[in-house]
């Protein structure tokens, strides 16, 4: 455990200092969930009615999940680009944990999720979203971290199973169309049946629902699934299932790769 703490503190530092160097991704980061924000909430806000709340003060939580789904692409990306470039050979020869490289590449991520969501709150604030009444924010923010964690490891997976920047960019672009089936975006009461059941069983939809209710945004929504009907369950549920298959996954990939 300790050597795994040690390593996994170095690669952290790998990972932070890759991020550094690579400006671009950094803004791209902080500057797209604001943009989201701001097209969303002005074009499709005068479109759509949320039931007992503004649209924006329905969006922004759901904004928030849906870019930390995003940590799926982010994960499988790097690892993809890693494993391409020859890096994860390299380090494969060192004397360090085997789950110390994966383990830096997700707390860097989270390190770095957790600093872009600052600005981003900050013009929900500038554009009428407010944590109602005493809600606990700092669960809702830690919900969303272990979200985004549990995540960023199944990219990491996928991307050492691609182990190609081109395919792995391609298949993240994929990832675009998780929150669109979910109640990231709208509600999912109006939709069909079938459709609706869909969408509220994509983990997108429980941990966004668990964040509006911990945020005060939005009550839970009557008739829904499981997950979004016992949000605050479903998504540490959801959380510990995508840990669980995806962490020993990952590390067993990484540790052996393809012969």
């Amino acid at each position: 455990m300790n050597t795994l703490a040690y390593d996994g503190t170095a690669m952290l530092g790998r990972q932070l200092r890759r991020l550094r160097n690579n400006p671009g991704l950094m803004i791209l980061s902080q500057t797209m969930p604001v943009s989201m924000l701001l097209f969303f909430g002005y074009v499709f806000g005068s479109a759509l009615a949320v039931p007992g709340t503004a649209y924006r003060s329905f969006l922004v939580p759901g904004l928030l999940v849906a870019t930390a789904a995003g940590g799926v692409m982010t994960g499988m990306f790097q690892s993809a680009q890693d494993v391409h470039r020859g890096v994860t050979d390299r380090f494969r020869t060192l004397p360090v944990s085997r789950a110390a490289v994966p383990l830096g590449q997700a707390l860097a991520d989270a390190l770095v999720t957790a600093a872009g969501t600052v600005p981003f709150l900050l013009v929900g604030l500038a554009v009428g979203w407010r944590v109602e009444g005493s809600a606990p924010a700092a669960g809702a923010l830690a919900l969303l971290l272990l979200f985004r964690f549990a995540c960023v490891w199944t990219g990491i997976y996928l991307g050492l199973l691609t182990r190609n920047e081109e395919a792995a960019g391609q298949l993240g672009g994929a990832t675009f169309l998780l929150p669109l089936l979910s109640s990231a975006y709208i509600p999912t009461e109006g939709l069909p049946g079938w459709l609706r059941t869909v969408a509220e069983w994509n983990p997108i939809s429980a941990v966004a629902t668990a964040l509006r209710d911990l945020f005060g945004n939005a009550s839970v929504p009557e008739g829904a699934a499981w997950p979004v009907a016992h949000p605050d369950a479903g998504s540490l549920a959801w959380c510990a299932v995508l840990l669980a298959v995806f962490v020993p996954l990952a590390v067993r990939e990484y540790a052996h790769g393809r012969r």
